[in-house]
């Protein structure tokens, strides 16, 4: 067990490094003057590195919200901990999503948008063409989740409904511990779909090398919350 959350918290801190850089690496990528730097650093409206940065903004925010709310509901040090680790890290990546969509000029939400519509089954959508051209491109003909679907009362895959949040909130103790692990890696394995989308379409090297950053510390948590359950007499759901 404790070298299964040491291996987990390392990605965790790697992650943290990682996103640290690719932000840095982001910001001097934009730099550039000129229309001819513009046009082919700043992704488009509709494209998947925007796209993927307005998606993930939402579904990490979700996850800081669980985390907080099991920390209040149980006194276990080592779900307090992964909690706690959690909502570090994913607060971290949220904010610097976000700064890349100030950084490209471009809103962090767009009403008519649907959910995931940047991951095309057909490759990369919308190209870079700078800022608010370039159109929707291909990211709306199809969605690639790895077989990771969206439940129904959910906005994006592995996200929780209103129903389970309030679940969350009303209990305590191993009750919480164990629907938290639950409903967290019905999350996380949402989360990898996506990170794997923006890995393979985004354009934007320092989103991409982040995007993998989450896959890689994600599946390592993934791991160590099968065996927290286990040591619970649960499992995961479906």
């Amino acid at each position: 067990m404790r070298r299964t959350y040491w291996a987990a918290g390392t990605a965790v801190l790697l992650a943290l490094v990682f996103a640290v850089a690719a932000t840095v690496s982001a910001a001097g990528g934009t730099s550039g003057s000129g229309s001819a730097a513009r046009g082919q650093r700043t992704p488009a409206l509709y494209s998947p590195d925007a796209g993927f940065a307005r998606d993930m903004a939402v579904h990490h925010q979700q996850a800081v919200e669980m985390s907080f709310v099991v920390r209040d509901r149980t006194q276990d040090e080592a779900v307090r901990s992964l909690a706690y680790d959690i909502a570090n890290t994913q607060a971290n990546q949220r904010g610097m999503l976000l700064g890349w969509l100030d950084l490209w000029g471009l809103p962090k939400v767009l009403a008519e948008e649907p959910p995931m519509s940047w991951m095309s089954t057909g490759g990369s959508a919308g190209g870079h063409g700078g800022g608010h051209g370039g159109g929707h491109g291909g990211g709306h003909a199809g969605h690639d989740t790895g077989g990771v679907a969206a439940k129904p009362g959910a906005l994006m895959p592995g996200m929780a409904t209103k129903e389970e949040l309030a679940a969350l909130g009303a209990t305590q103790g191993r009750d919480a511990e164990v629907l938290y692990l639950q409903l967290m890696t019905d999350h996380h394995k949402g989360g990898v779909a996506m990170a794997r989308g923006c890995a393979t379409q985004c354009r934007t090297p320092a989103e991409r090398a982040l995007a993998q950053g989450m896959v890689d510390a994600q599946q390592s948590e993934l791991t160590l919350m099968a065996d927290m359950l286990r040591q619970r007499g649960a499992a995961p759901r479906g």
